[in-house]
């Protein structure tokens, strides 16, 4: 992008550069089981996979020009099997004699390129292939191929579904993923007006949080992230995964990441099935301080007459691109473009951070910024959108955030959301330094 001169009260140093150097019955009984088992957040096959994961056979191939790292991984989350009603199999890994199979109902298509990490999220009713009417349509979901064939025919379907190859995959159990959001200090999240309440006694499960922010346990978090009130249906619970992933993830680098390293890479074999190979970890760390994520859905349309998806394949080149790189757009924006974007702040850094950075944007050249002050969160900063991605990741880059495209963030088309957390304090700094836009409008009405 071609930097404008600086503005008023804008240091030249600050053009697009406003992110500070990162720091180093039986029916009942299976339908409460079935809830018990919450699918498959995948927060710590990410961590696992951007920590530790090159392609199965150690090759050259996963490590790019000059050792950069570049593979393709499948993270997939599946439950945890029941062999009677509440009672997890001793054997989490036997096929015979279960109460429900497990499906995996998240899954990640991740392509790591150095620093950059893109990934992709495809919905649990995804068809494979063209639909047959012949057959079931669980049996053509891709979240049931796993159980069908094991993992070599998860990663099949999921090749055939995005035409992307992969180097290795990993699959990890609800139980794994707590442990590793406990070893991360908890998530940090704001519930929305009029509170999550999930109570199933037969499924063992009690979830109840106000409206508001909450700090969560391990458990408490992956119920929260599996709930999907508040945030309507798969694609909002998808949309809601991925800020946690951001948070999460951004801690990596962290004294506490690193002390949770243990309990992340000590899941092979304990939650964790993958083919990948955790010696190649050094060849990732020297990233992470600077590691750019990208998050984008796997575009469908409804099947008429089932509850199967159909993959969009021109949308999903909007959105994901050729290479498996998440779309950009142009390597450089004019004014005039700029001006088009309309940016939406939610300012809840607690440092009056919003109406500065809408004061900055303007100076940049984008024409229609807002700002609203909200109640402070710990929650991670980040950049959103819908289809428009290539606006938002020229913003994303800009400011050193992670770029969230999804279907059900509130932003509308042709709209880039920004939402500042406590971390921008530290990691956008160089906003304190700046005065707040005096004609920017600033509410408290809204959370998060």
């Amino acid at each position: 992008m071609t930097d404008p001169p600086a503005g008023p009260g804008v240091p030249g140093s600050f053009q697009f550069d406003f992110a500070a150097p990162a720091p180093a019955s039986v029916s009942r009984s299976r339908r409460g089981v079935r809830a018990a088992q919450l699918g498959g957040l995948t927060l710590a096959a990410l961590s696992l996979g951007g920590l530790a994961v090159l392609n199965s056979s150690g090759d050259a191939s996963a490590a790019g020009m000059a050792g950069v790292p570049q593979f393709t991984l499948l993270l997939a989350g599946r439950d945890i099997v029941y062999c009677a009603y509440r009672t997890p199999c001793a054997d989490q890994e036997q096929r015979t004699g279960l109460l429900q199979p497990p499906n995996t109902d998240t899954l990640m298509l991740v392509k790591v390129d150095g620093s950059a990490v893109n990934v992709l999220n495809i919905p649990r009713d995804t068809n494979v292939g063209p639909f047959n009417p012949e057959l079931r349509w669980a049996e053509q979901k891709v979240n049931g191929r796993y159980w069908a064939g094991g993992p070599a025919a998860l990663v099949e379907a999921v090749e055939t579904i995005t035409g992307e190859s992969i180097d290795a995959h990993v699959i990890v159990r609800t139980d794994y993923v707590a442990r590793v959001i406990d070893a991360l200090g908890g998530l940090d999240v704001t519930v929305p007006e009029g509170g999550i309440e999930w109570v199933d006694q037969a499924a063992g499960v009690d979830l109840r949080l106000p409206p508001g922010p909450h700090h969560l346990t391990g458990e408490q978090a992956v119920l929260y992230l599996r709930v999907r009130k508040g945030v309507g249906d798969d694609y909002g619970r998808i949309d809601h995964q991925k800020q946690a992933l951001t948070q999460l993830a951004s801690r990596l680098t962290s004294a506490q990441g690193l002390t949770a390293l243990p309990t992340i890479l000590g899941g092979v074999g304990n939650g964790v099935e993958t083919d990948a190979d955790p010696a190649l970890l050094t060849t990732l760390l020297p990233e992470l301080p600077e590691l750019r994520l990208r998050f984008a859905t796997l575009p469908t349309t409804p099947i008429p007459g089932t509850s199967n998806l159909a993959v969009n394949p021109e949308a999903l080149a909007q959105v994901w691109g050729s290479g498996g790189e998440a779309a950009a757009g142009p390597a450089a924006a004019t004014p005039g473009d700029l001006a088009d974007v309309t940016v939406r702040i939610r300012d809840a850094s607690g440092a009056d951070l919003g109406g500065r950075l809408a004061g900055a944007l303007r100076t940049l050249g984008y024409a229609r910024v807002s700002a609203e002050t909200v109640p402070a969160s710990r929650e991670a900063s980040q950049v959103v959108t819908g289809p428009d991605v290539a606006a938002a990741s020229q913003l994303a880059d800009a400011l050193g955030l992670p770029r969230l495209q999804g279907e059900r963030f509130p932003v509308n088309a042709g709209e880039v959301g920004i939402l500042l957390g406590a971390d921008a304090r530290q990691s956008l700094a160089a906003l304190s330094a700046l005065p707040p836009s005096p004609d920017t409008p600033l509410t408290s009405t809204e959370t998060p």
